[in-house]
């Protein structure tokens, strides 16, 4: 191998030099004018001395030199020797190429500046902000609902960090969210997977972390491979929310994350929920109620004037809000036996409609005792469930439906699905006999004899495309609703759809619930990003062991067609062991987008209440 020479070695650090970028450029530039300016100084005295006139010095020399260079415009206004002039043309163009490079470099070196900016590489300054890692439909709602909770809060921000364009994502929420109020949107682009990304998201200083799951494929193991990112990374870990979308990787999930990570299991979180809607109509009317920040919210207080109070008393303790439950050491429990008293530890869960409502009542309120209704608890029997379609979650729907129904109920799997009704194995309440059926077909329908079923559940088909998906749903609720009108049928019907636009077109066809997965898991996101406690307790709300919430027909309560107050429902639910939270109006129950269903009123305010009218309320089965 050949020695390498110096014509090689300074070639080589000249290329390492021009590499560096702008400013390294700049710097030869400045070299390059002002050998230029001492030559052609050097020259101008020694070709033409003394010239221009009046010239005294070599300093004046250079300066004359230097302003041509600069400025080749002065060569104009030159007058003396052919040799001067000679010269000072050199100089002009040398200058003209300088100034030329120099004016290219300082624009080409700003606009990588402004593509950095624009691209969001610069580290954020915030503090006290929710960060949100990853992109999906997801966001908006999100995005959507911090911005109301922070709504009372003279500042607030929301860092986004994606592989995403910076302006594409902020163009995105702002046309999806619209205003956002005093809360200020951050987005940067990066890959939340790498440590150098996240450095920029100020996570030390970070109120809490959302981990969105992507879409594509196996979106779940980029969930992972952030929570391992979140883990390993040096300084302050702020709580962290994440979703998955399969129940088969929580195990690997809570391995990569630290203690401070909540995760949250979108399918079974939204089979929980279908399975709630379809056996109890405006269910999901409520849980989103619950979920979202527009109307009742739940909030955790511990109040000293209740300590040593019993649960049964708290219920009338509030004017504005419900007391639904209590947050023990030992764990969340809803609905209590009204005898529980409430310790110094204990925490009051209720429902309000901000927290500036949760604030105990001046006095007792007034009930009155000879609209309290008495009534017998119903028995469970066994109940005829129609599936329609099929899809990754369906085996979650069936099992959970199976702890809930009574002994000898029945499900009817009704698609064309390859899959439909296998890995079925140790139901132990329900018989599942299963039909091929295309159930966008009329025909196909009506073979089913619809109407001889108490609850019909429409899944999303996952053999298609979501927005497909949604259409052939459409499709569906539009022919039972059709046949129930002809036939006179009657059946509650909950529906499962992916895009929130399509739930507009759905209310035509006055399905009495309408689940959207998606909208489902960024609520409870967003929920739990302001306080992760709340887990706790919409798990145990989604669980099939302990108290649920129940639309009961209000004449089990109160008299109706008696003017009453919503305190004389809550005591008479008292009474029957269960937690009244609001009411459901018969007549409004197609009008969306609450469906007659009105949350935590007011106690002192007087309703009417009719046979067909019902109570929510929290109760065991």
């Amino acid at each position: 191998m050949s020695k390498v020479t110096f014509r090689e070695r300074a070639r080589y650090w000249f290329d390492n030099t021009m590499s560096r970028g702008t400013a390294s450029l700049i710097g030869w530039l400045a070299v390059a004018s002002i050998a230029l300016i001492v030559v052609v100084a050097g020259v101008t005295m020694w070709l033409a001395p003394g010239e221009p006139e009046g010239v005294g010095h070599a300093g004046e020399v250079l300066w004359i030199a230097l302003m041509h260079a600069l400025n080749p415009g002065k060569m104009a206004s030159d007058k003396g020797s052919l040799g001067y002039m000679a010269v000072m043309f050199v100089c002009s163009l040398g200058g003209l190429f300088i100034v030329s490079m120099l004016v290219g470099l300082l624009s080409n070196g700003l606009k990588q500046k402004v593509d950095r900016l624009r691209r969001g590489r610069s580290r954020i300054v915030e503090s006290g902000h929710t960060v949100i890692l990853g992109w999906s439909d997801q966001v908006f709602t999100i995005v959507a609902e911090l911005v109301k909770a922070h709504a009372s809060q003279k500042s607030s921000a929301i860092a986004v960090l994606a592989e995403r364009d910076k302006l594409e994502m902020e163009e995105a929420i702002r046309e999806h969210v619209g205003d956002l109020g005093r809360t200020r949107v951050v987005c940067r682009t990066g890959r939340p997977t790498e440590p150098r990304d996240l450095a920029l998201m100020n996570l030390t200083a970070a109120r809490s972390v959302v981990v969105l799951s992507p879409e594509g494929d196996d979106p779940d193991a980029h969930v992972i491979k952030i929570l391992l990112a979140l883990a390993k990374r040096d300084g302050v870990h702020p709580p962290v929310v994440a979703g998955l979308t399969s129940s088969r990787n929580i195990a690997a999930a809570r391995l990569a994350g630290s203690e401070d990570v909540h995760l949250v299991d979108s399918d079974d979180t939204a089979s929980r929920l279908i399975v709630q809607s379809s056996r109890q109509s405006g269910m999901s009317v409520v849980c989103m109620d619950l979920l979202n920040f527009d109307g009742g919210e739940i909030y955790l207080r511990t109040p000293k004037k209740l300590v040593g109070v019993t649960y049964g008393d708290a219920l009338h303790a509030y004017q504005t809000a419900s007391a639904i439950g209590l947050r023990r050491p030992s764990g969340v429990v809803l609905n209590p036996p009204g005898d529980t008293v409430i310790n110094a530890d204990d925490e009051v869960i209720v429902i309000a409609h901000d927290d500036s409502h949760v604030r105990l009542a001046a006095g007792k309120p007034s009930i009155d005792e000879a609209a309290i209704a008495v009534a017998e608890h119903a028995p469970t029997e066994p109940e005829r469930t129609l599936l329609l379609n099929w899809n990754g979650r369906a085996e979650h729907i069936v099992r959970y439906l199976d702890g809930y129904v009574a002994p000898g109920s029945v499900l009817e799997v009704a698609a064309d699905h390859p899959k439909a009704g296998t890995n079925l194995a140790g139901l132990r309440n329900l018989t599942v006999n299963v039909k091929d059926c295309d159930t966008t077909d009329r025909f196909a329908l009506e073979s089913l004899g619809v109407g001889l079923f108490q609850h019909v559940v429409v899944l999303s088909d996952d053999r298609f495309d979501p927005h497909h998906a949604d259409t052939r749903t459409l499709m569906t609720l539009l022919q039972l609703r059709d046949m129930q009108s002809t036939l006179g049928e009657h059946y509650s019907i909950v529906s499962e759809m992916h895009d929130e636009n399509n739930r507009t077109l759905a209310e035509v066809t006055e399905a009495d619930d309408i689940v959207i997965s998606d909208t489902v898991i960024g609520l409870l996101l967003a929920q739990l990003a302001e306080n992760r406690h709340l887990a706790d307790v919409f798990a145990y709300l989604f669980d099939s062991r302990g108290s649920e919430i129940y639309p009961r027909p209000a004449g089990h309560y109160v008299r109706t067609g008696t003017k009453v107050s919503f305190a004389t429902v809550v005591e008479s639910a008292r009474r029957r062991g269960e937690t009244a939270i609001g009411y459901r109006n018969a007549t409004a129950r197609n009008d969306p987008p609450h469906y007659g269903i009105v949350l935590n009123p007011d106690k002192s305010t007087p309703i009417v209440l009719g046979e067909k009218d019902s109570v929510i309320v929290l109760a065991e089965r």
